[in-house]
């Protein structure tokens, strides 16, 4: 056995043990958690941020999360999954039977990388180094690390393949930061970013509470 075997088995038997921890509740909560529709509320919230902070100049700030998406989805979905073509563990014939699946839910033929967790760890890593204020750090952080666990829990990532997103991730979101240090530094200013009224950098983080919250209620009852 050679050292791509012994990775790879290494990798489904973490799989397997993270997916083998199951319940009704959470069948439905990270189900709901890995819906993308659901957190438009969020991002609008952001957008909200932006908008009210930068006034303008936000335009430049709009379009470098939308290239920091665009990249890691791009990069995560297109290109890996076609190039390095590694089965979902919902397709591989030989965990039939061992892999815990919610409502049917099997993804595409391909896994690496996660595009879930990519866009999620970018648009987490960007926008707290752009927001730059620690409440909102903490609690965007724990959101896309739940998104990035739930692709595992729901049987249609290896860990392998979130750990690849989570990296394209923090990549796409470091290259548009220096983008914009580059090209619109007066827009990240520390004397910029200090400014950010409280009552409005809460915006997002009551919106993802709030998300949350219904989440939880509906996963109690689902």
């Amino acid at each position: 056995m050679n050292l791509t075997d012994i990775i790879k088995l290494c990798d489904t038997n973490l799989f397997l043990l993270i997916n083998g921890f199951h319940s009704s509740f959470f069948d439905g909560f990270m189900y709901a958690v890995s819906e993308k529709f659901i957190w438009f509320p969020l991002y609008i919230s952001v957008l909200f941020v932006l908008i009210k902070h930068w006034t303008k100049e936000s335009i430049w700030l709009v379009l470098i999360f939308i290239l920091c998406i665009v990249v890691s989805d791009q990069v995560s979905s297109d290109i890996l999954k076609n190039l390095v073509k590694r089965l979902r563990p919902s397709h591989v014939e030989n965990l039939k039977g061992l892999v815990h699946l919610v409502n049917g839910y099997t993804g595409g033929k391909f896994g690496f990388a996660s595009s879930h967790a990519a866009n999620a760890i970018g648009f987490a890593t960007l926008s707290s180094l752009v927001l730059n204020k620690r409440i909102y750090t903490y609690s965007i952080f724990a959101w896309a690390i739940i998104i990035a666990y739930s692709r595992i829990y729901l049987g249609v990532h290896y860990p392998l393949d979130v750990f690849g997103g989570i990296l394209i991730g923090v990549i796409a979101a470091l290259g548009c930061y220096w983008l914009i240090v580059k090209f619109r530094p007066s827009l990240i200013q520390p004397n910029v970013n200090v400014t950010i009224e409280k009552q409005v950098i809460m915006v997002p983080v009551l919106v993802l509470y709030i998300s949350y919250s219904g989440i939880i209620v509906l996963s109690i009852f689902h």
